[in-house]
């Protein structure tokens, strides 16, 4: 800890709730980003080089580099949010440097989001509020932007974790029936609870499906995970939604499906290239474009940002973080 002041100090690198960061001005040495622009790799590395606590978000890429960049202050990066493959884990633990995240807070939310997606597509929701806007909208008629109804339809999830299991309890409400692939199945009185089918194989479940939502974490071994090859073997009429990480999908196989009608629409809140999106993708009626939104509550950002809180409180205590994110291979040191 910084021998400048009693309180560690700690840098945020994006604008977070007003409670929150009054809290982290009150208890902490905080540097605080009222501009709420993301930092540069050069601002990072200047900000790790001279602080306690760097607490930074998805839009921050705390890559080797930057790691390399830090001075022998920085003992923690307490970062708001539950993903961490924006951050080199392997490169801040080789250094003694604790990562932690904010799990277990985004699942509802997220769910929520998927489930609008899985319901705005094939209703075309978005499509029939671009018509109403631009004037279009000249009464009922009985074949006017006709979709297609959810009930009874089979729903393939891509990866059943805590977001996954979510979005399977709101699809059974909605009458879907529950498909999965994972790495492994989940346990069975799970399994039961949401009456979901295990897939091994994912082309075969793809194949199946009327409606995929992607909920895997980003890892090296999904990325492009779906594919044009995969693509290929869904249905025209079927639909794609992705709330999870954008590199999970090869977007421009994706863009080239979608124009070509091999399949039938898409929800997408994330992105390949982010804030980037392909632009094969903006012109086209059959896809709903969200702005990273799956998370974006009140609730969840002040639960993300009470949980980067208590991190912090308990590093500088020199308590056990509740949170620590170790590089795979790893394990927890009874000082850890």
């Amino acid at each position: 800890m910084s021998k400048k002041s009693e309180k560690p100090s700690v840098v945020v690198t994006r604008r977070l709730p007003d409670e929150i960061e009054a809290r982290l001005a009150d208890l902490f040495q905080s540097q605080l980003n009222s501009n709420d622009i993301a930092m540069s790799q050069a601002e990072l590395k200047q900000a790790v080089a001279n602080c306690d606590v760097l607490v930074p978000t998805v839009t921050d890429q705390i890559d080797k580099d930057v790691i390399d960049a830090a001075g022998p202050n920085l003992r923690l990066i307490a970062n708001f949010g539950a993903g961490t493959d924006h951050i080199d884990v392997a490169a801040a633990h080789a250094k003694g440097i604790i990562v932690t995240n904010t799990p277990g807070v985004l699942a509802e939310d997220t769910a929520d989001m998927t489930m609008a997606l899985i319901l705005a597509v094939p209703r075309r929701l978005v499509e029939g509020d671009r018509l109403t806007r631009a004037g279009g909208f000249k009464g009922w008629a009985p074949t006017n932007l006709l979709g297609h109804r959810v009930r009874g339809k089979k729903l393939g999830i891509v990866g059943m974790g805590r977001i996954g299991q979510a979005v399977a309890r709101r699809a059974s409400a909605f009458g879907l029936s529950v498909h999965y692939h994972n790495r492994r199945p989940v346990p069975g009185p799970i399994e039961a609870e949401l009456s979901a089918t295990y897939w091994d194989d994912l082309d075969a479940m793809l194949s199946e499906m009327d409606i995929v939502s992607i909920n895997c974490p980003k890892t090296p071994s999904t990325y492009h995970l779906i594919n044009a090859g995969r693509l290929s073997k869904m249905s025209s009429s079927s639909y794609i939604v992705n709330t999870s990480r954008g590199e999970v999908i090869d977007e421009a196989a994706l863009a080239d499906a979608l124009a070509e009608g091999r399949i039938g629409g898409a929800g997408l809140d994330v992105y390949e290239h982010e804030p980037k999106i392909h632009p094969g993708l903006l012109g086209l009626q059959n896809v709903v474009l969200a702005p990273h939104i799956a998370s974006a509550t009140h609730e969840s950002r002040r639960e993300m940002g009470e949980k980067v809180l208590i991190n912090i409180r308990a590093w500088a205590d020199h308590h056990k973080v509740p949170d620590r994110v170790l590089p795979p291979g790893a394990t927890f040191s009874k000082a850890s």
